[in-house]
């Protein structure tokens, strides 16, 4: 069944090319005559960009671990309309709806971005991803930040993106206000091919935000004996363990730089969040029963952590952390979750503590790498393959730069190097 979208796709007014050009003599500081063909909106917003220090080609930041952006989408106001954004806008099949549609917050932060599967594994690599902050300031000209900045539907068309990465797609947004106070609340945005910025388009998603608004008001009037839920979650404590042997703790705003020996305890609780008996720790540690030397080393780790995380201060019988401790790690597997290839790998410095022999340690390093090596070779675009072949675990991977080279155009330069590498491997 074709998608309801494909009915409403129309030709870019303006030709892309020009307006690539024009965009290319802005950032170089210069006021081509092209600039005159170039929508004021998009100009404008071109020059608030620049203003920003926004990079032409960067990539958004995420703003939220998983466990946070879970428990700030559930306490957001939006929430309780997503059943009726996904009605309106992905009717029949969602993952096939030939678009993606996002909703964000009042700062441009992303907190659901759902629709057609194979859309949203090509928008993740640019970051559109939940948890990214796509405001005008951060990424620069697209249509949900630049709708939150005008407070106004916005329209735009792939080339007046300011972000090159951003340039394939185009994109229609509306935001949405408390429907009493009319206080910004967010944004919704649909991304896809042409079909997405037509007159039509730009319809759906105006009705579907004032659509929601009226379901707010009406959700209140029936809820307005009920006192206000009151929702806080304490913030959790960040480990640190890639790239790095020496893993940082971060918890409640203090840091604390960890030695080899109680990196490793720290991660493996961290991953066994059930605990572990002193034997079992001890194998996953030492490679052996050690239990009379994993008893001191635990003493030390306890004593390390009471003046900056007394809440992760290990318990006994089994050994386990009171509390969840998240890890940059897992960070990167949330993003490949969410089909953020490109920024997975920015946030991947290196493996899972590379100088430990600790057999448990090796396990999740094992384990991270192999995901995120499967991840990209099954999804990501040649240009995240090629980044990926530039890093430690990429640089002699064959069958990464067979794939790099079986992906490029017949043309491209890049091929001469992928080349000489693959030989140079299969002569070693």
């Amino acid at each position: 069944m074709p998608s309801p979208w494909s009915r409403l796709a129309i030709s870019p007014e303006t030709s892309g090319l020009l307006i690539a050009r024009a965009h290319d003599e802005l950032l170089a500081g210069n006021e081509d005559r092209r600039l005159a063909d170039v929508r004021p909106l998009v100009q404008e917003s071109w020059r608030r960009s620049l203003a920003s220090l926004v990079g032409p080609e960067g990539l958004p930041s995420l703003e939220f671990a998983t466990h946070e952006l879970e428990a700030y989408r559930r306490a957001h106001p939006l929430a309780g309309v997503m059943d009726m954004v996904r009605a309106l806008l992905l009717p029949g099949t969602a993952e096939e709806s030939g678009v993606v549609v996002a909703v964000g917050d009042a700062a441009g932060r992303l907190l659901w971005v759902e629709g057609d599967r194979h859309i949203r594994s090509l928008t993740g690599d640019m970051g559109f991803v939940a948890g990214a902050n796509w405001a005008e300031d951060a990424v620069g000209t697209s249509a949900p930040g630049t709708a939150l900045t005008l407070d106004r539907s916005v329209q735009i068309r792939g080339a007046e993106h300011f972000n090159r990465l951003v340039q394939p797609w185009s994109c229609t947004a509306a935001p949405v206000h408390d429907p009493e106070t009319r206080r910004l609340l967010g944004v919704i945005d649909v991304t896809g091919g042409p079909e997405a910025v037509t007159p039509q388009a730009q319809l759906l998603v105006d009705a579907t935000a004032r659509a929601i608004e009226s379901e707010l008001l009406v959700a209140r009037l029936r809820a307005q004996q009920a006192p206000p839920l009151k929702r806080s979650a304490p913030s959790r404590a960040l480990l640190r363990i890639l790239g790095r042997d020496r893993a940082m703790l971060e918890a409640g705003g203090a840091t604390l730089e960890l030695s080899a020996r109680h990196a490793e305890i720290l991660l493996l609780l961290a991953v066994h969040r059930e605990g572990l008996s002193a034997e079992g720790l001890s194998e996953a540690v030492y490679g052996h029963a050690a239990v009379e030397t994993l008893r001191p080393e635990m003493v030390r780790l306890r004593r390390a952590l009471v003046p900056v995380a007394p809440r992760l201060v290990p318990a006994s019988r089994p050994y386990r952390l009171p509390e969840g401790l998240e890890t940059d790690a897992q960070h990167v597997l949330s993003l490949l979750d969410r089909g953020a290839h490109r920024v997975a790998l920015a946030a991947y410095p290196g493996p899972v503590l590379p100088e430990s022999d600790a057999p448990g340690v090796v396990e999740v390093r094992e384990s991270v790498r192999s995901a995120l090596r499967e991840a990209l070779i099954a999804e990501a675009g040649v240009d995240v393959l090629l980044a990926y072949a530039d890093t430690i675990d990429g640089r002699d991977d064959d069958e990464v730069l067979r794939l790099c080279l079986s992906m490029l155009p017949p043309r491209s330069p890049k091929r001469a190097g992928l080349v000489a590498r693959i030989e140079r491997l299969e002569s070693a």
